[in-house]
């Protein structure tokens, strides 16, 4: 089920590059496992014990999954795009692990990884080397047919099942089960089984809200009963509800043509309709449309910029190397990001087409995060970003500067992505978490992976900024091309020894660190202007004597 990374692919991801078959085969492992998972789910619901997952709440997952049925059967397409959708991640594998907890467990079900951040801070972005692979699914044996909703009509989830066929009929409102309980918003596990309860029925609430905005988008005539919190119902890629306080409140939801009526206790019902494409508009203060960029390339679909998604970023994540909270933004806010935008595509091509291809294949949403406090009006340029290994597709940064800036984080965070979607395709390595590697990118020792994650981001940024620098037609940023070259190549130079030398790599490990050492060298050829070449090197070696005065010679590892 899961396709296999083919050598001519791994030969072009060791050199920071790919064609689009080999792009189109990480986004269909990474798909393919995001079925996985979501079967998984609907399996851990059912093993569950009483206490863990409630009937009703077991119950009112099944209507979900119906009104998804009925969903898919009008608009296949649509249905998993948000199924796949980047932030459904980091929801699945927080249900994941409460279903499969040692309290949940009632059938020997293993326990699930918890989801991880990769986070980095910049200018432009440094790598915090986060194993990836945390989202991956190791506890199903079977799973959808590649392109399917996971079906839950029978089989192991026998049970009756509402039937909403006649849903799709203008005039029919199939029913949608009953809500759970009100509890409180998505916050950080609880350490007792009563709080780690109640925030699954929090989580499972929100995948109703995920079904309801996915079905209106479909066309599907429907009414159930949401619940919002913390002050808000979010219904993805539609935009959000506000309501009076922090406490849950149940919003009565009907589609029909187009049109959803939202009722909630109290407050006049507010109406909202469907844009085409993305986003929903309505007269009422209390909405709040989700907002999307342009299509990267021409005929590209909109990007959304998550800034409502309660799962945008994970609850409790400690904050690294000045990586802040995510951001709702206002509408000034917005504009700073489309006029950055704007300049991006323009900013990727000029380090080749490639570069353009890779950003519009692989991003599938923006999500804002705080400017960091040490941003001063001089020291603006600085940023931070981050990906996350169980939200593929999905790039986390502060509002940045300029489009060359925001086309560098997209190169550096893919490329994190890019390895850790290679990372969980086949076994890279087998080094231990120890830090005992210098990176000169980061002041701290790093462990293998860390390194080999960050060698591989700052590689892809050499490339990107020698190529534009050889373009040559940016003249405002020339000399800074040369100069961010030069650092990044310098600095990947100082940490490949200790990547070749390793004993730990596998086979393909060691094939995949080769192709960089080719890229490497071949970006040698065209060096940077000596003085750029000379500073870089200078600045490597001041990093590794600083290095070395911090880190005991015995802490250190070989060749680092």
């Amino acid at each position: 089920m899961l396709p296999p990374l083919t050598d001519r692919a791994l030969a072009e991801l060791g050199g920071t590059g790919g064609g689009p078959d080999t792009l189109a085969l990480l986004v269909r492992d990474q798909d393919t496992r995001r079925m996985l998972l979501l079967r998984a789910i609907l399996e851990a619901a059912d093993a569950a014990g009483p206490e863990v997952c409630p009937p009703d709440a077991r119950e009112r997952l099944r209507a979900d999954w119906a009104l998804l049925e009925a969903a898919e059967a009008a608009n296949g397409a649509l249905v998993r795009a948000a199924l796949c959708h980047p932030l459904l991640g980091p929801w699945a594998g927080r249900c994941l692990q409460a279903l499969t907890s040692p309290a949940a467990r009632t059938t020997g079900m293993p326990p699930a990884p918890g989801p991880a951040a990769r986070t980095t801070s910049a200018p432009p972005a440094a790598d915090t080397g986060a194993s990836p692979g945390s989202g991956t699914v190791r506890h199903t044996e079977a799973g959808p047919d590649h392109g399917a909703v996971p079906h839950v009509g029978g089989g192991t989830h026998g049970g009756a099942v509402p039937d909403l066929e006649a849903g799709r009929d203008a005039g029919a409102v199939p029913y949608a089960g009953a809500v759970p309980h009100a509890v409180p918003g998505p916050g950080a596990r609880g350490l007792g089984p009563g709080q780690q309860c109640r925030e699954l029925l929090v989580d499972l609430a929100h995948f109703s809200a995920v079904a309801a905005a996915v079905a209106a988008r479909a066309g599907v005539a429907y009414a159930v009963r949401l619940s919002a919190h913390d002050g808000r119902l979010v219904l993805p890629g539609l935009g959000a509800l506000g309501v009076d306080g922090a406490e849950p409140v149940a919003v009565d939801v009907v589609h029909r043509h187009g049109r959803l009526t939202l009722r909630r206790p109290g407050a006049a019902d507010v109406s909202v309709f469907l844009e085409d494409g993305f986003g929903a508009w309505s007269d009422s203060r209390a909405w709040h449309p989700a907002y999307a960029l342009p299509g990267l390339l021409p005929d590209g679909a909109p990007l959304p910029l998550e800034d409502f998604d309660p799962y945008r970023a994970a609850p409790g994540d400690p904050q690294c190397y000045g990586l802040t909270g995510p951001a709702t933004l206002d509408d000034g806010e917005r504009k700073n990001w489309l006029q950055a935008w704007s300049g991006t595509a323009g900013a990727l091509l000029l380090s080749g087409e490639q570069r353009l291809t890779e950003a519009a294949t692989l991003l599938r949403c923006l999500v804002p995060l705080a400017t960091p406090d040490r941003a001063t009006a001089e020291a603006r340029r600085g940023s931070c970003s981050a990906t996350r290994s169980e939200a593929f597709g999905a790039v986390l940064s502060s509002t940045p500067p300029d489009a060359t800036r925001l086309a560098a984080t997209l190169v550096h965070e893919l490329h994190h992505a890019k390895l850790a979607v290679v990372s969980e395709m086949m076994t890279l390595h087998h080094a231990d978490g120890q830090a005992r590697y210098f990176a000169p990118w980061r002041p701290d020792p790093r462990p293998y992976d860390g390194l080999l994650q960050g060698a591989y981001a700052h590689l892809a940024l050499a490339d990107f900024h020698q190529r534009r620098a050889l373009d040559g037609s940016d003249r405002a940023h020339l000399d800074t091309d040369w100069s961010q070259f030069a650092r990044y190549h310098a600095q990947v130079g100082a940490a490949l020894p200790a990547l070749v030398g390793s004993a730990e790599l596998t086979r393909p490990g060691r094939r995949l660190v080769e192709f960089m050492v080719d890229a490497h060298a071949r970006m040698g050829e065209h060096p940077a202007p000596r003085a750029h070449a000379v500073r870089a090197l200078e600045y490597v070696r001041t990093a590794r004597r600083l290095w070395a005065r911090r880190v005991p010679q015995e802490l250190r590892a070989p060749l680092a």
